[in-house]
């Protein structure tokens, strides 16, 4: 399969780069865009990555800017892709008129339900398009790619891991949605892209996955006690922790008091996730 970048931006950034680029998506039938940082290693050799899935309302640059990331890719060599949380500017009437449904809000999953399901294709898209782009056009270590990601973005990385345990290394997220079956944000995205059926909600879940798939190394999720979404019962760590408790899921679950459901969480943690993954992807 080929595929054609079109690079809209570059910058030097603690002896890497940050580059933005766009390209026709083949999976959602529209332009998408992602960034990516590559550090000073990977002029040289090749560099595992590490790929950043960003939560609602964000696009490839909120990452990128906020969280503070470079300096930790660039001191243990590795490589940040960010994609795009959805096609923007489809066409679909519904698009762009709840800000948890549509533009910004891909949610990680095929949708099959019309209108979403000619463009809305976030799943096969990072696991399979965007993947296959970026063995194909940077200095990669292909066997070294893990995932980790931040709230919609968590509960992606999560299912990505857990559906394609050969692909990830490891697998990390900040305040992840970890039961979209069981909340109301979970159900309502469900429910517009797939449909009522919930055999095919189970399939995104990463609550319902884990009873079926156990990872060989332990999952990593920090989850403040003052984010306003972990109190309207819209991420469910605790039920996370249950299920894998109950399978044997090895699962490190840090509470952080004071903290929120925002960047300034995030980039307080930062560091310790990318060394985290450094310790798989590097070894």
């Amino acid at each position: 399969m080929s595929y054609s970048l079109t690079l809209k931006s570059k910058y030097q950034c603690f002896g890497g780069t940050v580059s933005y680029y766009s390209h026709q998506s083949q999976c959602c039938n529209h332009p998408m865009n992602f960034a990516v940082y590559c550090p000073p290693q990977a002029a040289t050799k090749p560099t595992p990555v590490l790929y950043y899935l960003p939560g609602l309302t964000c696009t490839e640059e909120n990452f990128i800017i906020k969280a503070g990331a470079h300096q930790f890719a660039a001191k243990y060599g590795i490589i940040l892709v960010v994609p795009d949380t959805s096609p923007r500017g489809t066409g679909i009437a519904e698009e762009d008129t709840a800000w948890d449904l549509g533009s910004g809000a891909g949610f990680y999953i095929d949708a099959v339900i019309e209108p979403w399901k000619s463009h809305y294709q976030m799943y096969s898209y990072v696991v399979k398009e965007l993947h296959n782009l970026i063995q194909d056009n940077f200095n990669i270590k292909d066997t070294k790619v893990s995932i980790f990601g931040h709230s919609m973005g968590g509960h992606g990385a999560l299912i990505f891991a857990l559906k394609n345990p050969q692909q990830y290394t490891s697998v990390s997220a900040f305040a992840p949605v970890t039961s979209p079956s069981h909340c109301p944000l979970g159900q309502k995205v469900f429910t517009a892209y797939l449909g009522d059926d919930k055999n095919n909600w189970y399939q995104y879940d990463a609550s319902e996955l884990i009873k079926k798939t156990q990872l060989k190394y332990p999952i990593l999720i920090d989850q403040g006690l003052a984010d306003p979404f972990y109190f309207q019962k819209q991420l469910l760590p605790e039920k996370f922790k249950e299920v894998c408790e109950c399978v044997g899921q090895s699962l490190i679950l840090r509470f952080h008091e004071k903290y929120d459901h925002s960047y300034f969480m995030i980039s307080s943690f930062i560091e310790d996730h990318i060394s985290y993954h450094a310790m798989y992807l590097n070894s």
